[in-house]
């Protein structure tokens, strides 16, 4: 199975090495419409959600294997952890923007719920 017939969370996160023009148009759009769930492109330079919880446990909960999967995959987000939610933040710092590993790594954190 190649990686393009792979849902976004089962495929593997490449990390940008830069010295590419973050995503736009028509392949910003088929990623974003892929993924879904509740992802949000902000000002087509960012990816962002927001996940609700019971409790600050809960969330504290999601956040150490959200953090524990960057920390696997070299893949590092933005993220604020509050009572009952935490807002992941993603972008491709090397590039100022979006690259599919951006997607992957957001599809990799929603599976974690």
């Amino acid at each position: 199975m190649n990686d393009e017939s792979c849902s976004l969370s089962e495929r593997e996160c490449k990390p940008c090495q830069g010295g590419v023009p973050p995503l736009a148009g028509e392949e910003l759009n088929a990623l974003q419409a892929q993924l879904g769930n509740g992802w949000e492109v902000i000002e087509n330079h960012h990816l962002e959600k927001e996940y609700t919880f019971k409790n600050f446990a809960e969330a504290l909960e999601f956040t150490n294997k959200v953090g524990a999967l960057a920390e696997e995959i070299f893949h590092h987000p933005d993220i604020y952890l509050a009572w009952g939610k935490v807002k992941i933040t993603i972008w491709t710092h090397k590039i100022g923007g979006l690259n599919e590993a951006d997607f992957i790594f957001a599809a990799k954190a929603d599976a974690l719920m």
